[in-house]
């Protein structure tokens, strides 16, 4: 029987020290001196392919390189990533903020994508270390992970679509940090921002996060958590994301609606070696370091860590140490190898139905396959929950895709989920709380992680399946009975303010090409322009699954039988866990009593250790400038994979056929007739 987890209240550590001088006084924080006006000169990104137009979609990739998210102790967090600020977008940006240019424009959905803080940490401490403050001006959907990064920390961060539409190189702007007000004095013109929540704006006017958490500290260490289900008639007008943090309210007076800003309790907070030490920084900031355990702590070792390079091992060493002396053990600390931590967490029973999940990584809305409230958040605000037990939260609005007909031939999770991206277009989810509706029982948990995983390239709050006969098959087979929440559903009466249809019967394998994952086509299509490629990669925290695996084997092991016998290029396996590294070693009926392994290795695959290094262009098997791959990865932004490489996503199928191939199609190119019984999983 693996463990269940479960909400613990506050352990005090013996013997504490004194209050650190910056934790003693919570008073200190709530002095409210006015402000002055920021002054400064636009710095705006100009979209190169489209002259006259700000940029969109700048992801956090761009803004913070991952080579460049990297920390080798809590005294100097921020130096690699002051340097690393627009490294390759805007090489000179260092040069020019310090020059004045202090008020950043983009365009639509700025800082999509990953949840690394050291974005907006780094943005601010370029311009601090000279005296300055930055402000960004962005339009429509901010990256709503980076918004509540930047209020965190207390970077000014603002929406005003006509100010980024009226700026011009060389415009001087003033910015009113108490009114928010921006005006544009070369032009004459102010504009008032998308508004804040009263509680966003609280803590952006009284210290930040930090000095919030010192504030709240000692009554949330004295509060006992408390969940509370909705009865029947309230869950009715409620979709399951509302149930959920409905149930996790710290105040269960405060009313639940969309646009409104809460206290949460969480379940786990859990993450990963890369996000930990600015994590760790804030726990100790808020509490001293050593008066209470970090609550629902954990951390897997799944980012850094089979580099080689000496600055990534020792900010692996911060969480190791830290999860030492704060007495973590295993599942709640996993040592590098023992998997991503979206696999890992689940496989070892801290991921169960009902729970509310703020993970340090964007990809922890993959916990909504489990019937789970998974959302990407940042460093601080974990730091945050870690020492209170609850974080702030936003309610997004609804939307609703429900899943009908039949999965058609060598479809599986990856290709839905491409389809989905490809329809919602430019806007994708509108940052929206997903709610799915598998409404014929045609997708398992490994296509359903895959879809949950992905809602953070669809740009959404979460996305959830709410829990149902194939979820609790799911713990059942693992061994885990005794889930500790009630089974919900989405009440009859729920809203959401987009509804809509995906007819899995219209759905072919697809292949996404660069940029984004939206950019995707069917694989037949892309099988006529024969595009070849240096890489095929299997695996990542989206489709490193045993199934997912196994997907592929059965495809190489009847592609022997029509003489396609080894990959014509370099192929690698990335198991999401080593319990499913562990698995595919294991004798496989449908195999013929070969295991996953034996017939992945035979048609040339290298298998690795379990990490996300690649994914991410960090490690031996990043890609090389000039270099293309077709992998199961989640993301192909620009020098995702690696500076100068070139990423194309598909499901582990279509990996395996093109590998196989030499040039990038689905499973019919290699003249396999589908069979449910044979293919499916």
């Amino acid at each position: 029987m693996i463990g269940m987890q479960r909400i613990q209240p506050a352990r005090r550590r013996s013997n504490p020290s004194q209050p650190s001088p910056e934790a003693a006084s919570a008073t200190a924080d709530l002095a409210s001196a006015a402000r002055a006006p920021i002054e400064g000169r636009a710095l705006i990104l100009w979209d190169p392919k489209n002259p006259g137009h700000k940029l969109d979609a700048i992801d956090t990739d761009q803004i913070t390189p991952a080579k460049d998210c990297v920390s080798e102790s809590l005294d100097a967090l921020d130096e690699k990533w002051k340097e690393g600020a627009f490294r390759y977008l805007i090489p000179e940006f260092r040069a020019r903020v310090h020059s004045g240019e202090t008020f950043l424009f983009a365009g639509e959905r700025f800082a999509i994508g990953s949840s690394r803080e050291m974005s907006p940490a780094g943005l601010q401490a370029v311009a601090e270390e000279v005296g300055l403050e930055l402000v960004i001006v962005c339009g429509d959907n901010m990256g709503d992970i980076f918004r509540r990064n930047a209020l965190n920390l207390g970077l000014e961060v603002i929406q005003a679509p006509d100010a980024v539409r009226d700026v011009e190189d060389g415009d001087s702007l003033s910015y009113d940090p108490e009114t928010r007000t921006l005006t544009n004095v070369t032009q004459g013109k102010a504009y008032e921002p998308v508004p804040l929540t009263k509680t966003e704006n609280e803590i952006r006017t009284t210290g930040g996060i930090f000095a919030a958490g010192r504030r709240e500290l000692a009554s949330a260490t004295a509060r006992e958590p408390e969940i509370v289900w909705p009865d029947e008639e309230t869950a009715r007008r409620m979709t399951t994301t509302e149930q959920i943090i409905w149930a996790h309210r710290v105040d269960k007076d405060v009313e639940l609606e969309p646009g409104k800003t809460l206290r949460v309790y969480a379940d786990l907070l859990p993450a990963s070696d890369g996000t930990a030490p600015f994590a760790i920084h804030t726990f100790n900031r808020i509490t001293g370091g050593d008066k209470i355990y970090p609550r629902q702590a954990a951390i897997a070792n799944d980012h850094f860590v089979f580099t080689g390079v000496s600055a990534d091992d020792k900010q692996t060493s911060i969480g190791r140490e830290f999860a030492a002396r704060q007495e973590m053990e295993k599942p709640y600390y996993a040592d590098p190898g023992d998997g991503i931590f979206h696999f890992y967490f689940p496989e070892q029973g801290l991921i169960q139905p009902g729970q509310f999940i703020p993970g340090a990584d964007s990809h922890s809305r993959a916990y909504g396959a489990y019937g789970a409230v998974g959302i990407g958040v940042g460093s601080t605000t974990l730091g945050f929950g870690w020492s209170t037990g609850y974080v702030y939260f936003t309610l997004a609005a609804a939307r609703r895709v429900r899943f009908i007909g039949k999965l058609q031939p060598w479809v599986s999770g990856k290709d839905i989920v491409l389809s989905l991206l490809h329809q919602w277009g430019k806007a994708q989810s509108n940052g929206m709380s997903v709610e799915f509706v598998d409404a014929s029982g045609e997708l398992p948990i490994a296509y359903r992680n895959t879809i949950c995983n992905m809602m953070a390239e669809g740009e959404a709050q979460n996305g959830i399946f709410a829990p149902d006969d194939i979820t609790y098959a799911w713990y059942r087979d693992k061994g885990m009975d005794a889930l500790p929440y009630p089974r919900i559903r989405p009440g009859e009466d729920a809203h959401y303010e987009i509804d809509e249809t995906l007819d899995l019967s219209t759905i072919s394998p697809m292949i996404a090409k660069p940029y984004s994952p939206g950019n995707a086509q069917p694989a037949g299509d892309v099988a006529s322009e024969s595009i070849r490629f240096d890489k095929a990669y299997i695996g990542s925290c989206t489709n490193g699954s045993y199934q997912d695996l196994l997907q592929a084997a059965l495809v190489l092991k009847a592609a022997r039988k029509k003489g396609h016998e080894t990959a014509a290029t370099d192929f690698v396996v990335f198991p999401g866990s080593m319990g499913v590294k562990r698995d595919i070693e294991a004798p496989e009926p449908r195999l013929d009593g070969a295991s996953v392994a034996d017939v992945l290795r035979k048609a040339g695959a290298q298998i690795r250790d379990s990490w996300c290094g690649p994914c991410f262009g960090q490690g031996p098997d990043a890609l090389d400038d000039g270099q293309t791959a077709i992998t199961t990865f989640n993301r192909n932004w620009q020098n995702r994979m690696g500076v100068g490489g070139l990423g194309y996503l598909a499901s582990p199928a279509v990996v395996a056929a093109s590998a196989l191939l030499g040039y990038m199609a689905p499973p019919e190119s290699l003249g396999l007739e589908w069979s449910a019984e044979e293919f499916g999983v």
